[in-house]
């Protein structure tokens, strides 16, 4: 069951007494048969779960490397079937990797609330996190997410007062998404968010483990997040950029990807 994975995951950190590494990627940069074998170095260079976007034309929440992923996968004639053609060989080819999507309600819309999640489910997806729903609108995503056994992912922003952390801690399953810093996307700055004082009150709350995203680049940002005690780190910009600069030459870009979330994951 989808619904297990992370819990497994977690469970087996736990035992290992580490935390995980996530990297984010778009599907479809920069195209379809490159981003499985992107996708698939990931895993192969030890990434404990995935982190996946669908590309959209008005992607708010990203920073400039992020949406150029998306502009060279939406150029290469990338649309949502593709997506999830290239989730469903994931799935296939590794099936205990938790894999999370991490996109805009509009296109959740555009296909159907109902049947989008259906189609996550069915190509192997076990989380849906929406970047532009807040909290008070969620319970719709919430429900039908639930129906169709995957994990209504929420943000804990850093300026996210006691009652709200309450409320996302009850709420979100599979992990919180906690955001080490406000703005977009990015590596332009570090996380700055107090990250230990937050996972101490989601904890409190019995919240499902935080894990942190948004300016983790290195790996001594991975340390610390741990080490403030997030359950794992998410990095999105620092990976798509290791695409970015291999678009022409991709054997040297899959070996850079395996070697950077190697080096990511040593750190947790």
């Amino acid at each position: 069951m989808a619904a297990d994975r992370y819990q497994a995951m977690f469970s087996r950190l736990a035992e290992e007494q580490r935390g995980a590494f996530v990297p984010f990627v778009m599907l479809g940069d920069p195209d379809k048969a490159t981003s499985i074998e992107i996708i698939s170095a990931l895993v192969d260079g030890g990434a404990d779960a995935l982190e996946l976007g669908f590309p959209f034309s008005d992607p708010i929440a990203d920073g400039p490397v992020i949406q150029k992923a998306g502009i060279r996968a939406l150029a290469n004639k990338i649309h949502q079937q593709d997506c999830f053609e290239i989730l469903s060989e994931i799935r296939r080819r590794h099936p205990q990797t938790p894999i999370g999507l991490l996109l805009y309600s509009n296109l959740v819309f555009h296909t159907g609330l109902d049947a989008f999640y259906a189609k996550a489910a069915q190509a192997g997806v076990d989380s849906v996190l929406l970047a532009d729903v807040p909290l008070r609108e969620a319970e719709i995503f919430q429900q039908t997410a639930q129906a169709h056994n995957i994990h209504h992912i929420l943000i804990a922003p850093p300026n996210a007062d006691d009652e709200a952390l309450k409320q996302i801690a009850s709420q979100s399953s599979g992990y919180i998404y906690l955001l080490g810093r406000a703005g977009v996307t990015g590596t332009e700055t570090a996380a700055n968010a107090p990250v230990k004082a937050m996972v101490d009150k989601l904890s409190v709350y019995k919240g499902a483990p935080s894990v942190i995203g948004f300016g983790i680049s290195n790996p001594a940002q991975v340390k610390a997040a741990i080490g403030d005690g997030a359950a794992g780190a998410i990095a999105g910009s620092a990976t798509v950029k290791i695409i970015e600069q291999h678009l022409h030459d991709v054997p040297a870009m899959l070996s850079a990807l395996k070697a950077f979330v190697a080096e990511m994951k040593s750190a947790t």
